[in-house]
């Protein structure tokens, strides 16, 4: 279909998709469409995406778990520089798969894009020199509509790659470094989310 390779229902979790752009390349360099809406719908994704975003983050930095409360938003993610592992995590109450994460390495080289729909927590872990990092939104940004849960909670248990480090009852990055040794790089309120069984009661 189109200039896109969909799979679909990453992991087994619902929603979840590996989006791969055909790329037409010669000895000039490449091109290659990022986004087409027609090819979209064609692939059964019915997104009206309304915001572009983009970061940078040094190495070892680890940007999640987060979440919008009232105001969730469908992702579209892709790297520009450098290589990060991405995750998700199912929050959705009735859904089989809540609490399961499935995680993607995107790079620049392998141009792939992670689709993560509404009521997904996400984080990332830089682990190139530096990352820029580029995503879609289909709704505006709403201050303080924040939530997050912890990135090492056991219960959910993401394997990050490259990772050293024991969990020790919160959500703090002391004692934690890639494999290299470069320190992990949390924000303050991302060392103070909770866990998810503190978080959802009602699960």
């Amino acid at each position: 279909m189109g200039q896109i390779k969909v799979t679909h229902d990453l992991g087994g979790i619902e929603g979840l998709c590996l989006i791969e752009s055909q790329v037409h390349g010669d000895s000039r360099g490449y091109f290659m469409e990022t986004f087409s809406q027609k090819d979209m719908y064609e692939a059964g994704l019915y997104f009206s995406f309304v915001q572009d975003n983009q970061s940078m983050s040094t190495k070892g930095v680890l940007r999640g778990l987060h979440y919008q409360k009232k105001f969730p938003q469908t992702k579209l993610v892709r790297v520009i520089k450098g290589t990060v592992y991405d995750v998700a995590v199912d929050l959705r109450a009735n859904s089989p798969t809540f609490g399961k994460y499935y995680g993607v390495t995107l790079t620049e080289d392998n141009r792939k894009q992670y689709l993560i729909p509404r009521g997904f927590a996400h984080g990332f872990l830089v682990l190139s020199d530096g990352a820029e990092f580029c995503y879609k939104c289909d709704d505006f940004y709403h201050a303080n509509d924040e939530g997050g849960l912890a990135w090492n909670d056991p219960e959910i248990g993401i394997e990050w790659p490259e990772l050293i480090g024991e969990y020790k009852g919160s959500a703090s990055g002391e004692g934690y470094s890639l494999s290299d040794g470069t320190q992990i790089i949390l924000s303050e309120k991302d060392q103070k989310w909770a866990c998810l069984k503190d978080t959802f009661i009602f699960k």
